[in-house]
């Protein structure tokens, strides 16, 4: 995918209603999420092999953080769903999850799967700390920008 797709792309998103779009070819991802009326976030998740230097992928246009201070308890910080699915804990039904309370985390650990339009997003730790708590259950779905986990830097 080249520049000029990756633009009407965003041209498209900024035009319609859809809050946000995620796009895969091979190993690109690409995520389009609106940010306010005006406003389309751009966020390359992989960068595409084998594209030209004159195809370059764009630098994200503006990125939402996906952890953010938690204010009502001072100290922790709040990991949030960068999109809306089903959270999951664990690769499978039968395989041990990702984190549990109490584990020490670093920063890009996975901590869970979101399943969105049958893509499994792993979500990793944007700071290292300790798990105090997950607020979501396994199975259950989620929104944009939902508190998924709290963490102890």
């Amino acid at each position: 995918m080249n520049f000029n797709e990756i633009k009407q792309l965003i041209d498209i998103v900024d035009s319609s209603d859809l809050q946000e779009t995620i796009i895969e070819k091979g190993d690109f991802k690409i995520i389009l999420r609106r940010a306010s009326p005006t406003t389309v976030i751009s966020q390359p998740i992989a960068q595409l092999a084998a594209e030209p230097s004159s195809n370059t992928i764009p630098q994200a246009l503006n990125t939402t953080p996906v952890v953010k201070k938690d204010e009502l308890i001072p100290g922790l910080i709040e990991s949030r769903s960068p999109i809306v699915g089903t959270f999951y804990q664990s690769s499978s039904p039968d395989a041990p999850p990702f984190v549990a309370v109490n584990d020490t985390i670093k920063k890009g650990d996975v901590l869970c799967i979101i399943e969105a339009m049958k893509l499994m997003n792993e979500i990793e730790a944007e700071v290292s700390g300790t798990i105090v708590e997950i607020l979501v259950e396994n199975g259950q779905a989620v929104e944009y920008d939902q508190p998924l986990f709290r963490i102890k830097p």
